[in-house]
């Protein structure tokens, strides 16, 4: 069997960590039982480097070549990006339009041309059994006032989407021993 480099990581289709390995999963570990490996990775994940230092932690993770190319943003060894869980602001969301909503009901009349709970953008007037007349066009005696508030309602709940593309959970592992890496 091959033997491998200290803190190699390779991916296992099983849902542990063979003898000899760990899981990339962040978690903390002793540098006094560790030295090789610290020595390798250093405080890269975390940890406080005096007593401690993290493994990588690719839970939730995709995994990204560090370094940069032509056009690609440069990416530090260790560093993450991204989220699970994106909310749109504004300066986000693309060009659009909301439709106004300015239904007239029968029940719901009024004697004014002021937008309010009842009416949107015009006067409604009976026209006896016929039902109702909407005069669109009337004269505005405060053309400052403005719209009411329900004819264009909020769209939208504000919550956070998923920001994941299709995925397979698999094991991360990271070798606790094996040849130590020298430069080339």
């Amino acid at each position: 069997m091959a033997e491998f480099y200290l803190g190699e990581i390779q991916i296992f289709g099983f849902g542990f960590a063979p003898r000899g390995w760990a899981l990339c999963n962040g978690q903390t570990m002793s540098i006094q039982q560790n030295a090789a490996l610290f020595a390798v990775l250093g405080t890269t994940y975390g940890g406080d480097g005096i007593r401690t230092f993290m493994l990588p932690n690719l839970q939730s993770r995709l995994p990204m070549g560090q370094g940069n190319g032509s056009g690609l943003s440069p990416r530090v060894i260790g560093e993450t990006v991204g989220e699970e869980n994106h909310t749109l602001v504004l300066n986000e969301m693309p060009a659009h339009t909301h439709v106004v909503s300015a239904i007239s009901k029968p029940t719901l009349s009024s004697d004014t041309d002021q937008p309010g709970p009842t009416v949107y953008l015009a006067q409604t007037t009976f026209a006896g059994s016929a039902g109702a007349t909407t005069l669109l066009y009337v004269p505005d005696n405060n053309p400052a006032s403005g719209m009411s508030p329900a004819a264009v309602a909020t769209a939208g709940n504000n919550l956070p989407h998923s920001n994941l593309m299709p995925s397979l959970a698999l094991n991360f592992c990271i070798s606790l021993s094996g040849i130590f890496p020298s430069r080339s």
